[in-house]
């Protein structure tokens, strides 16, 4: 018993060192934010995609139409005329088209976007912006400075998930920092589909074939990942003006929600899987080993909870409010996060704006996954 004993102390100080040093690294490590140069205003046609009503729709439409900048044309998207968003539209001051829905593979969302650049085919650039997206005045001027860089394909913004509701809408802000930690970092940068722009040139016959003919064509974010780095094309990102996303999510409605989103992720990006579970893993270690060992060895081992003090610390400095429910939801975070994992992966599906869609991996499935790297079409996810 003592020798299981000793092996254990040892394993929580090394996941202790482990996650000490990734804590070190990460705090010298520089953020890759793209300075906003004001001044390039290219004409802009955002693209949003519309189905059904969101929590404030109508001002978040609002929000995108009374923007700071000289040439741009904001277009709503719809699926057809009976979609209940367009009351909203109109009351916003928006045109609107019809798409006919998704094609192929592709969601309906993507579908919009691709119906809006093929109508209006005289962009070089194109915004996308989410129905759900409140943003301020500056937002598209802001988005737009970093393609003043012709090596920059596509600019990107990452939300802040407002909590209107209770304890669970606060579990979502807390949830969504991780992917602004993502785009803080150049290496692990994407593009997020809701608030982005893109250069018309992305949009070519190896996108078109990968939007309507794999799996990868419910996501707009994977597609425009891919045709970005397919073309070598450099993704900045910018948190001036960072969208907000109004949420009242319950235990249902968030659950739902961070499954499908950790699935689409995993379709895209497969080893995060891995990386995830290893990196979660070793936090719940280290924070049930904290508690455990002090309580029956030594006060001592709550050194390990600093690794939990700084997360405390981060939360709340991305939150900008101390809410008290924080006590509770940054300690679960990880197990959190562990089990949308381990959820995600088992699924086959995923349920979105009232469709379903098949989603298959290709690490699921043994194909080969899409060459994103030369100009060859990409195989059937």
């Amino acid at each position: 018993m003592d020798v299981l004993l000793y092996v254990y102390i040892a394993f929580s100080f090394i996941v202790f060192v482990f996650l000490l040093a990734l804590d070190t690294r990460s705090a010298f490590r520089k953020t890759a934010f793209n300075k906003v140069r004001h001044g390039y205003m290219p004409n802009v046609l955002v693209i949003i995609p519309c189905r059904g009503v969101d929590l404030t729709l109508e001002k978040d439409l609002k929000s995108i139409k009374l923007q700071k900048y000289r040439k741009f044309k904001a277009i709503a998207v719809v699926d057809g005329h009976e979609d209940k968003s367009i009351p909203a539209i109109k009351g916003a001051g928006l045109d609107y088209m019809v798409s006919g829905g998704p094609r192929g593979k592709s969601s309906g969302k993507v579908a919009a976007i691709l119906a809006a650049v093929r109508r209006f085919n005289n962009y070089n650039v194109y915004v996308i912006a989410d129905s759900d997206i409140e943003v301020d005045e500056s937002w598209l001027a802001n988005l737009m400075a970093p393609m003043r860089d012709g090596r920059v394909g596509i600019s990107t913004m990452f939300p802040y998930f407002n909590p209107l509701g209770g304890f669970w809408s606060k579990v979502k802000m807390a949830w969504g920092f991780v992917g602004e930690s993502l785009l803080e970092e150049e290496s692990s940068r994407f593009g997020w589909g809701g608030a982005l722009a893109f250069r018309r040139s992305l949009v070519d016959k190896w996108f078109i074939n990968l939007a309507t003919r794999t799996e990868y064509g419910i996501s707009d974010d994977i597609c425009l990942t891919m045709a970005a780095k397919r073309k070598r094309f450099r993704i900045a990102y910018t948190k001036n003006s960072q969208p907000k996303v109004n949420s009242d999510d319950n235990f249902g409605k968030f659950i739902e929600w961070a499954n499908r989103q950790t699935a689409l992720t995993l379709l895209g990006y497969r080893k995060n899987l891995y990386l995830g579970v290893v990196y979660y893993s070793a936090e719940i270690v280290l924070f049930v080993s904290a508690i455990v060992l002090s309580i029956f060895i030594s006060p001592l081992f709550l050194v390990y909870l600093l690794h939990l003090i700084r997360s405390y610390w981060k939360t709340y400095a991305r939150s900008g409010k101390a809410y008290l429910e924080l006590l509770l939801i940054v300690p679960m975070m990880p197990f959190m996060y562990l089990s949308n994992l381990l959820i995600a992966n088992g699924m086959s599906s995923i349920s979105w704006r009232g469709r379903k869609y098949n989603i298959v991996a290709h690490s699921q499935t043994g194909r080969k996954p899409v060459n994103t790297s030369g100009a060859a079409h990409p195989s059937k996810a």
